[in-house]
């Protein structure tokens, strides 16, 4: 074997969401986080194929790449990615970048639980608790959500409905799971995922939607929902979501359906959980608190060899 780039990553779930945390990619010059997150696209997109694509990754996975902060008071600073680039901001890599640097010793926990990660689209302040060297609960803040346009009539093929767009860290389309015939179960992935394709094609050309969601509020009453959600490529989510939750939630207290001083704990298909609580409301936004936990579940070195045919990767979706 012919090793001619080796990188070591942290691997972390969020509610079944998989981040691949680098800290030890190749130096380039950048003068600020922005600047860096401008030139990552380009100036890693060898290092972008290599640990996201198959056979090392796969289509729904996550990067984050972790470097010292610029700014004052922050304790590490973090540029989100996927396969397509940077992203601004990633809840559930915020749960997983803190979760890492604590429990592998990278940062020094602090009595008060707090700590400052600086992203692109600023400091975002999270609490982490630990016991026993471990992170057993983080806290972070949403930005601020709202409905945006309800009762979008949509028709295809046998598909006749009327969703909700709200407006949370992406635009959600939200359809209501009350008049389909089957439940979010794994035994019905099959129902889900060719629904899943309709909805996608409905809102083709009318709507801007970056996240299609199927609510199940049957258990809204005990605090309790259960949502699957699509990506535009109809690549199922594997988690909850953050925005997700934070859109259901918007969606539901909008409508009066649930109580603005109960959390509200978001099951996924894959039966991870996410709970947000309602922090603030100005007129029709709303700002939620979400409670996570991330699990490490390895630490890899990858090496590139430069013989190996596959050495960009492949994608299934």
């Amino acid at each position: 074997m012919n090793i001619q780039k080796a990188y070591t990553a942290t691997d972390v779930h969020v509610a079944g969401e998989a981040f691949r945390i680098i800290k030890d990619a190749p130096f380039i010059h950048y003068q600020s986080l922005q600047e860096l997150n401008e030139q990552f696209p380009h100036a890693y997109e060898i290092e972008i194929k290599l640990l996201l694509n198959e056979p090392r990754g796969f289509a729904g996975l996550n990067g984050c790449l972790v470097v010292p902060p610029f700014k004052s008071g922050a304790d590490a600073a973090v540029v989100f990615f996927d396969h397509n680039g940077t992203v601004p901001m990633q809840y559930g890599g915020i749960v997983a970048v803190i979760t890492a640097l604590l429990e592998c010793g990278q940062l020094k926990a602090k009595p008060s639980n707090e700590y400052s990660i600086e992203t692109v689209s600023g400091i975002v302040t999270v609490t982490a608790v630990m016991e026993a060297e471990e992170v057993k609960l983080v806290k972070l803040k949403s930005e601020p959500c709202q409905v945006a346009q309800t009762h979008v009539a949509l028709s295809y093929l046998d598909l006749q409905t009327e969703v909700t767009l709200v407006q949370a860290d992406q635009q959600y389309a939200i359809f209501d799971k009350a008049e389909l015939p089957f439940e979010i179960e794994m035994d019905n992935l099959t129902d889900i995922n060719q629904w899943g394709q309709k909805a996608i094609k409905a809102l083709e050309g009318k709507n801007k939607v970056d996240r299609v969601v199927l609510l199940d509020h049957s258990q809204k009453s005990e605090g309790k929902i259960k949502t699957v959600t699509f990506r535009p490529d109809c690549y199922i989510v594997r988690s909850p979501g953050f925005g997700t939750t934070a859109a259901c939630s918007t969606y539901l207290l909008g409508n009066g359906d649930v109580s603005v001083y109960s959390p509200i704990e978001n099951e996924s298909i894959f039966n991870g959980k996410l709970t947000a609580e309602l922090l603030s409301q100005i007129e029709t936004d709303y700002e939620f608190r979400f409670s996570a936990r991330g699990f490490i579940t390895g630490m890899q070195t990858y090496v590139l060899d430069p013989t190996d045919p596959l050495s960009a990767g492949f994608l299934l979706k």
